[in-house]
């Protein structure tokens, strides 16, 4: 069998941290070369993010507060998918909840890794239209500090080639999205 088809082989696995949106653990393996070593990694169910887009071919922004930063980013509407959520429930929850909008039309435009070096998060895009305004309804969560923000699909891009939208999964977004707004 060629060097890397088989799968390493899981020794221990020592749960670091329980957390509530996370987990955090340090597992030993031994690699099909034989050797070992140890991998920290962070357990996360994944999310879900919307591009949600108005009927004035407008994109719906958030720029949220985020203590891990110490500042406000922009980014597009996503949340953490809940137990016995799927990513459609929970990114129709959230889009509601974040920016105030219910879409009827969505369209999955892809999934990725946010983070594989250390972490298995994923991230499930949706492109969202046909959209109803709706009242915000923000969760009672203590991080959630939003502004909603209405930005063109061009000046996503100039923010993002700006440096002023910096959030990997709300970049990814946009380019999986792009062939669906500049058309």
């Amino acid at each position: 069998m060629p060097y890397g088809s088989e799968p390493p082989q899981l020794l221990r696995q020592k749960l670091f941290y329980k957390g509530r949106k996370f987990n955090f653990d340090v597992n030993r393996y031994r690699l099909p070369n034989q050797s070992e070593g140890e991998w920290e990694c962070i357990r996360h169910p994944g999310g879900a993010l919307a591009v949600p887009l108005t009927q004035d071919r407008k994109l719906a922004i958030v720029r949220q507060y985020r203590f891990a930063t110490q500042g406000r980013l922009l980014e597009f509407p996503a949340g953490t998918i809940e137990l016995g959520e799927t990513p459609e429930s929970t990114i129709e929850r959230e889009i509601q909840e974040e920016v105030g909008y219910k879409a009827s039309t969505w369209k999955k435009i892809g999934e990725f890794f946010l983070a594989p070096g250390y972490s298995d998060e994923i991230i499930y895009a949706f492109l969202a239209t046909d959209l109803e305004q709706l009242p915000q309804h923000l969760a009672q969560d203590e991080d959630e500090d939003i502004e909603v923000i209405l930005m063109t699909p061009e000046e996503v891009e100039q923010a993002i080639l700006m440096g002023d939208m910096t959030d990997a999964k709300s970049i990814a977004a946009f380019t999986l999205a792009r062939p669906f707004l500049f058309n």
